[in-house]
């Protein structure tokens, strides 16, 4: 059985005369730097020259610092920037400024998963994984609860890594609702799996592919944008509510039944080898090689989907529905 801790296992107070870093104010960023503040710590933004989230972080309230200036200035050091960043940043600014005792910290364990970061022996290395995007991690702290997270403790060097791991979910509020244990390699490959195989990948290729099958048969675009697209978050909602059972309980039962028969032998080859390719490394090589080399592949890709007809269709369609607050991107 999974370890869970909630409040009455995590000690704010070793938060306590410490200065916490949070490098980058993104998504995360902010919602860990805005909940920590809130709970008594004492908090600097580190933010490269010229980052374009420096005015909001000072609009907060929060000091900001350069990269360095903040891993200097403290003893736990949270990198929130992007994976793909990490480890020139840590090797920059990070690396040079950390002393024996300090606590160096992730929400993804990418980079000490894949060899990219390698910290000294003689500080601590732990992860806190919020499970839910940061706008919603600092909102539902924000109504008094908070998101589910994960935590693990890759180097205990000061023997309290696990305690100061939980002290800081405490004050983003994981702990309300609960912290699951696990390891930097759990929570990497489980998190990438996760990611490519059902709720980015995954659910987007269907996504598409059933609505190209659709207008390709002669359906209407707009018909097979709602059958595939908008009426997914209705499934979504059923299944986040109450699990698979709540979801095949509430739709009919013609839906269920057809339900049962999308996943296939091949499908479940396509799941084999991308769970090979992130154990042994092959994801993340090939991942970093395209940054490296300038992004070759990934960006002719991403300016691809963006001009999909299911975007230009569904860019239309969620105009007609104020309700939605639909985004542009």
């Amino acid at each position: 059985m999974a370890k869970l801790y909630y409040d009455d296992d995590a000690d704010l107070s070793r938060l306590a005369g410490k200065t916490v870093a949070v490098i980058g104010y993104g998504s995360q960023g902010h919602a860990h730097a805005l909940n920590l503040r809130d709970s008594g710590a004492h908090v600097v933004v580190g933010l490269r020259a010229g980052s374009g989230s420096q005015a909001k972080a000072e609009a907060d309230g929060l000091e900001v610092l350069s990269n360095a200036d903040a891993a200097a200035r403290a003893q736990m050091i949270m990198i929130l920037a992007p994976d793909t960043a990490q480890a020139a940043l840590y090797e920059q600014d990070i690396a040079p400024n950390l002393e024996a005792g300090d606590t160096l910290m992730f929400a993804h364990g990418f980079n000490i998963r894949y060899g990219e970061i390698e910290a000294p022996e003689n500080v601590d290395v732990s992860l806190v994984a919020p499970k839910a995007p940061g706008h919603r991690v600092r909102e539902v702290f924000t109504e008094g609860a908070g998101t589910p997270g994960l935590v693990a403790v890759e180097n205990d060097a000061t023997g309290g890594a696990l305690a100061d791991a939980l002290a800081y979910a405490k004050g983003i509020g994981c702990t309300r609702a609960g912290v699951i244990e696990t390891t930097f390699a759990e929570e990497t490959e489980t998190d990438l799996f996760g990611e490519q195989i059902v709720l980015c990948g995954g659910a987007s290729a269907l996504v598409r592919a059933g609505f190209e099958k659709l207008v390709a048969a002669g359906y209407q675009p707009e018909v097979a944008y709602f059958e595939c697209l908008h009426e997914l978050k209705l499934i979504v909602d059923l299944m986040y509510e109450g699990g698979l059972g709540y979801m095949w309980y509430s739709v009919s039962d013609t839906a269920e039944h057809g339900g049962y028969h999308m996943i296939t032998e091949d499908v479940r080859a396509v799941m084999d080898k991308v769970l090979r390719d992130i154990q042994d490394g092959t994801y993340a090589r090939d991942w970093i090689a395209e940054n490296r080399n300038g992004r070759p592949r990934f960006d002719p890709r991403r300016a691809t989907e963006r001009t999909h007809p299911i975007e230009e269709v569904g860019r239309e369609l969620r105009r007609m529905m104020p309700f939605l607050d639909a985004k542009e991107v």
